[in-house]
């Protein structure tokens, strides 16, 4: 039975104490004694804290989710090297052909997890049924909701959440039809109201795709789908690159969405030197920390959970159970996954161990440790 010590992160607060794991991967106990977490952010003793989810994830390590074949799986060998030990495998707008090569690729991969790697919990189909006005950096597939096609699909990997406009023709009425199929709904890549983000939400809709990004704005005469989401979401994305959202619209979105969570949108250039990589049928250009279109648009992320573990607690000054939440537990809760991103008796033994500075010492992903980035 493996046992870890120092200042662990429980669902009640910090304890200094010790953690074991069972051999088939869950925790099975924590002991110890409540302790401050200012005295556990200043102290040299590792902080074990629930490893990182990340739900919305296209690529890592050169690779990317659309290649189909073993893409997914180097994927995931990456984002566990950084902490993450559960994620959504996320796809681009495209053909159906594209889609079912990706799917293809998934299945195995969904199916069990792969030695050094993260934990995939399915798909997120973050295209293409969005608006053709706001794709942002998606390819030009955008169309409906097309049950028929979702099916073929699903048939081929689990899709666990599905990006919309609500306001395309058809997507706000299908919305209640995809909740009763077992499938979350997120608003994004959309040109859509207020009122039709209310409206969606009432439908049913869980959250906001990465908030801020390819959608309307708040202004104060016409609050867009922004303004819909600060005043109405339990759950939201955001990217905390410091690229994609000013810290002071993140300010505001942290006090507004109570169970706003960290997403990476990392592209097949995170983990990697500068140059040029695939997202989907796009090349993007990895330079200067962000990656782009061969117009300047923002083109996903280079973005890694340690890094945005780092940037909500040095950057934005969130004190560190706060920064773990977004970073784990309240991805876990909005998709229904109650036995991850917590440590407690039962829960998986998905666990980061940082030093002082928030660096990773280790990861474990499912009880197993994982070989780190050096």
């Amino acid at each position: 039975m493996k046992r870890i010590k120092g200042h662990i992160l429980t669902p009640q607060g910090f304890v200094a104490g010790s953690i074991e794991f069972t051999a088939d991967g869950r925790v099975a106990r924590i002991e110890g004694s409540p302790v401050d977490a200012k005295k556990v952010r200043e102290s040299t003793q590792p902080k074990v804290l629930p490893g990182f989810i990340d739900l919305h994830v296209h690529g890592g390590g050169g690779r990317d989710i659309m290649e189909g074949g073993d893409a997914a799986a180097r994927v995931a060998e990456l984002h566990a090297r950084h902490g993450t030990t559960s994620l959504l495998a996320t796809t681009m707008t495209a053909p159906m052909s594209d889609l079912e090569t990706a799917f293809a690729g998934l299945k195995s991969v969904c199916a069990g997890r792969q030695p050094r790697a993260s934990r995939v919990l399915g798909v997120h189909l973050e295209g293409p049924y969005i608006n053709p006005g706001k794709l942002g950096a998606q390819p030009n597939f955008a169309r409906p909701v097309n049950m028929r096609e979702l099916k073929r699909l699903a048939d081929l990997a689990p899709i666990r959440l599905i990006t919309l406009a609500p306001e395309v023709p058809g997507n706000m009425e299908v919305i209640e039809t995809l909740i009763a199929a077992g499938y979350r709904v997120q608003i994004g890549h959309t040109l859509g109201s207020y009122e039709d983000g209310v409206e969606a939400l009432a439908r049913g809709a869980g959250g906001f795709t990465h908030l801020f990004n390819a959608m309307t704005g708040l202004h104060h005469r016409e609050p867009g789908m922004v303004g819909a989401a600060l005043a109405h979401a339990t759950y939201s994305e955001l990217i905390p690159d410091l690229l994609h959202a000013h810290p002071g619209a993140i300010r505001v979105a942290l006090r507004a969405i109570p169970c706003l969570y960290c997403v990476t949108d990392s592209t097949a250039a995170a983990g990697m030197p500068d140059g040029q990589y695939r997202l989907g049928r796009h090349q993007v250009t990895k330079c200067l920390g962000g990656v782009r279109l061969a117009d300047g648009t923002l083109a996903g992320s280079t973005l890694t959970m340690d890094q945005a573990l780092r940037n909500l607690v040095d950057e934005l000054g969130l004190d560190l159970p706060d920064a773990s939440r977004r970073v784990s537990t309240h991805a876990a809760d909005h998709l229904g996954a109650g036995d991850r991103g917590r440590l407690a008796a039962g829960s998986w033994a998905d666990a980061v161990v940082l030093d002082r500075d928030l660096h990773l010492t280790d990861v474990y992903v499912e009880g197993v440790c994982i070989e780190l980035a050096r």
